[in-house]
């Protein structure tokens, strides 16, 4: 809690801090709102947004300088933190501020200039959806394939450049696993650029993206019967629900339980449990496309696995941190309990002294995802392909 009173400033602090950011960085990004800090969640993100941007500007600077001079690795470290610095603190704002494309564009900018100069084994994609398409980023495991892919997720208010950032990609590339990071209807450039708000029935945009790894298969050195599926956040309720229903996918993870998120929503209208993000009801209307609260519960009322769990029929895990101040741990317990039918199904709740107690284990994340990866790979592993595409063949339930 860098801020005392504040726990979605400070959860962005933590979130950096986790995924590469310099503690001395962060610091002088802070210190001067601490006391904008003090005002509520809403109040004096434009002014923090501002502070960390001026941070993020003067590694730009040097970037630049080290780009000019041909250090291209320092060049491409430095690009890394500004993009992140920008993405953390753009996540933060309102949908109503005017800056909010504009900034999110340069975290991208930022990020692919890291990525050329670094030779991350990164490329953009459009994956068509709709009359319109979903960007991605495929990182691709080394060597020619075919690999198994995860298919990763957000949740609410995430985007597919923190995916990149929490580094789990390259974990899975190193377990000789692809992944595709994919900004879903209702979050990330989907949301922000070309305004694709969200929907409850996820296995629409899971067979959009499948049907593209299929078509795609030979030139990304996939394995089309080794697809899986990966959320985290509201992205733990997004691919279970798609893994019940989209029969093509191997294995789903739900990185943070989201059993039934429409009745986190009334708790939050009853001020109960921690937001994710400033400015919270207007941030949910822009991610689904509505206008007042009656269309928006209307809308979401689906938004539970209850009925559903019990469809997944692949490999499950479910991870959650013991004090998740966002949802609570007892939705963990309730997808495990209901998902009967999923042959290896496990429940991995992260508590002290362990760490990783936070929501989505945000506070000790490189951690818990070295965990997810290794989960992964060694399921991907048992798998035997089948008529049917990928039955497995995998131990009993472990919790």
């Amino acid at each position: 809690m860098y801020f005392p009173t504040n726990y979605v400033w400070s959860l962005a602090v933590v979130a950096t801090l986790n995924n590469g950011g310099f503690i001395d960085e962060v610091d002088r990004a802070c210190k001067p709102v601490l006391l904008a800090s003090q005002n509520g969640d809403d109040a004096g993100t434009a002014e923090l947004y501002a502070s960390w941007e001026a941070v993020a500007d003067r590694l730009v600077a040097k970037a630049q300088a080290d780009e000019a001079a041909g250090r291209r690795i320092g060049a491409g470290e430095t690009y890394y933190r500004a993009s992140l610095y920008t993405s953390q603190a753009e996540r933060l704002q309102s949908p109503r501020w005017e800056g909010r494309n504009a900034a999110y564009q340069k975290s991208i900018d930022l990020l692919l200039k890291h990525v050329e100069l670094s030779d991350i084994p990164l490329t953009r994609v459009e994956v068509p959806y709709g009359d319109s398409s979903l960007p991605g980023y495929f990182y691709r495991a080394p060597g020619d394939g075919p690999h198994p892919v995860i298919i990763q997720w957000n949740g609410l208010d995430s985007t597919k450049e923190m995916m990149f950032y929490s580094g789990f990609p390259k974990m899975l590339a190193e377990r000789g696993i692809s992944t595709l990071m994919i900004d879903t209807p209702g979050s990330g450039e989907a949301l922000r650029l070309r305004g694709l708000t969200a929907r409850y029935d996820t296995e629409v945009w899971a067979a959009a993206i499948i049907d593209w790894i299929e078509a795609n298969a030979q030139e990304l050195g996939a394995d089309p019967e080794q697809i899986g599926i990966v959320g985290w956040s509201l992205g733990g309720y997004y691919a279970p629900r798609a893994a019940a229903f989209e029969k093509r996918l191997a294995l789903t993870v739900a990185w943070g339980a989201n059993h039934n998120w429409a009745a986190v929503q009334e708790a939050r209208r009853n001020r109960e449990g921690e937001n994710p993000v400033p400015h919270y009801w207007d941030h949910v209307f822009w991610v689904w496309g509505v206008h007042d609260m009656d269309e928006f519960i209307e809308k979401t009322s689906g938004m539970h696995l209850n009925g559903v769990a019990e469809k997944i029929t692949v490999p499950l895990l479910i991870t959650h941190g013991a004090g998740d101040r966002q949802i609570p741990v007892r939705y963990a317990h309730e997808t495990y309990e209901q998902a009967v039918n999923s042959p290896r199904r496990e429940l991995r709740i992260f508590d002290d002294p362990e760490g990783g107690t936070e929501h989505i284990s945000i506070d000790n994340m490189p951690y818990v995802a070295g965990i997810i990866a290794d989960w992964v790979a060694e399921t991907f592993a048992a798998l035997e392909p089948s008529a049917a595409g990928g039955a497995p063949a995998v131990a009993a339930d472990a919790r």
